[in-house]
């Protein structure tokens, strides 16, 4: 990894740095070169391409010995600390980037995700004692912004997610699209409804702040045969979308899983026989694709795929 430091204008390369400071602690050139792993002609020249560029002597030598200037002791005071700082940062960013220990911090969005990461958290807990997990419900406009503000590591939520600096994992689960209707809606009376039949009715929309890929697949404007589609109320949660649709303000594509784990009096759930399917997979940083996230993906891969044979 290359490391710089800049001082006073002056840009000095880790070689320059660890040359400086070795031989301000030594004050012995074939010392300094045997630490280093170099050639005492090599920490020579670097020296003294170093006092070039900053324009002042560093060390006084003699053929008896070697000592710091006025200078070269102030920049060793100055440099030390600075460079012991950088290089503990540097460790810490690879012990966290390399590593499985420490704790991995995972959001879900809704009931089954929820219980579909408890299970992905307990085959990653086998395989990785060290590494602790820590689960946290998100609504539904949560997941991209505590991935961007570095609340959560990783977050298992709906696809498509197209945004810049996220990075979208494999498809995990792929399950039915679901039309939530009123429960006395005349959708509710039919075993299946088109995505044409959205035309006849309110579409309750997603937030805003919501990725719009994923708004264009949940709440689109239009239908594929380009009959506008009437937006009816939006709402930052699914309890408060389906308590819309309850209410009559309007309908919401779902996915199949929501008959099971929102089961409610007032609302009907009707397949929509010709919408693609809704998928989930896991989402993280670009900038924190970390070993432990990787491994957490292998482990959701491993427990909805497993090898067989």
């Amino acid at each position: 990894m290359k490391l710089e430091l800049t001082i006073g204008g002056v840009v000095l390369e880790r070689h320059e740095v660890e040359a400086f400071l070795t031989l301000a602690e030594e004050l012995h050139f074939g010392r300094t070169a045997e630490r280093l792993h170099v050639s005492t002609a090599r920490i020579s020249q670097t020296i003294a391409k170093l006092e070039r560029r900053v324009g002042v002597p560093l060390f006084d030598r003699t053929s008896r010995r070697v000592e710091l200037t006025a200078v070269g002791r102030r920049l060793y005071e100055d440099v030390r600390p600075a460079w012991d700082q950088i290089n503990a940062a540097v460790d810490q960013a690879v012990s966290t980037g390399r590593g499985l220990t420490g704790t991995l911090r995972a959001a879900f969005v809704g009931a089954a995700a929820g219980q579909l990461l408890a299970g992905v958290t307990e085959l990653f807990r086998t395989r990785h004692r060290d590494c602790d997990v820590r689960l946290r419900e998100a609504q539904i406009g949560d997941a991209i912004p505590w991935l961007r503000d570095g609340d959560v590591d990783i977050a298992l939520d709906t696809f498509p997610v197209d945004e810049p600096g996220i990075v979208s994992g494999p498809v995990l689960v792929s399950e039915a699209r679901m039309l939530a209707v009123p429960s006395g809606h005349p959708f509710a009376r039919r075993e299946t409804v088109s995505v044409e039949d959205l035309a006849r009715t309110k579409l309750l929309q997603l937030p805003g702040s919501l990725p719009e890929s994923l708004r264009n697949d949940r709440t689109p404007q239009n239908t594929p045969a380009g009959r506008p589609i009437e937006p009816g109320p939006s709402a930052s949660t699914l309890n408060e979308l389906l308590t819309l649709v309850g209410a009559g303000h309007g309908v919401f594509p779902v996915g199949a899983q929501t008959r099971r784990y929102y089961a409610r009096p007032d609302v009907a759930y009707v397949l929509l026989d010709d919408a693609p399917p809704v998928r989930w997979g896991l989402l993280w940083r670009s900038d924190g694709t970390t070993a432990r996230v990787r491994a957490f993906a292998q482990a959701a891969h491993d427990l909805l795929h497993p090898r067989t044979g």
